[in-house]
């Protein structure tokens, strides 16, 4: 199925001097792993994020992103990669006490079901334990 639209919210360490921006670095499984993905310029694959910053906090930034690619991990590995890892992130940052896992949330997305070719659009609104980071 693919996939028009993804949207998610991530909240992340630090805050960025651009307030929005595209984030067009290649992805490649890193060498010798079979989970972790890496930026690598000769043998990544394209891989496109769009962001804009919602709301910023003592260091942590609140950000929409919007994929315009689909690789695996593109925001964890695109948001490490700018110095802004994800707060709880343990493969592509680090652990955090405020949450116990990825403080990332796909809020929306919308897709052309691939046998009735109807549109279809999901969404739903922040988990418990992020919206208890956003307070």
């Amino acid at each position: 199925m693919a996939f028009l639209k993804r949207n998610i919210y991530v909240l992340f360490i630090g805050i960025l001097e651009n307030k929005s921006g595209t984030i067009s670095l290649p992805i490649a499984r890193k060498a010798g792993s079979i989970i972790e993905r890496e930026i690598n310029k000769i043998t990544g694959q394209t891989a496109i994020t769009d962001y804009d910053v919602v709301k910023e906090f003592n260091n942590y930034s609140l950000v929409h992103c919007k994929l315009k690619t689909g690789r695996t991990h593109q925001i964890r590995v695109h948001m490490k990669a700018i110095g802004h890892p994800i707060v709880g992130d343990s493969l592509y940052g680090c652990t955090s006490s405020l949450i116990s896992r990825q403080a990332l949330h796909s809020y929306k997305i919308e897709c052309i079901h691939p046998v009735s070719k109807k549109f279809l659009s999901f969404s739903c609104e922040f988990p418990k334990d992020i919206k208890a980071l956003l307070i």
